[in-house]
């Protein structure tokens, strides 16, 4: 699934330098795109399944990839 996730990205031309900005409980937190897209190839592959019904989902609506990626920096900020 890892190049399934790497052909997406790359084709949405995501930039991996772009940084969410996200409060973690440390405080704010700088993630970039990249960092998240690492944490997806390295998450289970029940997690995977998930994240990809909601990639394909929100290709179709045609609606923002890069805000989910922020929405799950949320999940990995500290």
């Amino acid at each position: 699934m890892n190049k399934w996730f790497k052909r997406f990205f790359e084709e949405k031309e995501i930039d991996m330098e772009e940084i969410f900005e996200v409060e973690g409980s440390s405080g704010l937190n700088l993630i970039p795109a990249g960092v998240v897209v690492e944490h997806i190839l390295v998450a289970p592959a029940h997690e995977q399944a998930k994240i990809k019904n909601i990639l394909v989902e929100i290709d179709f609506k045609n609606a923002s990839v890069t805000r989910f990626l922020k929405h799950l920096a949320g999940a990995i900020a500290a």
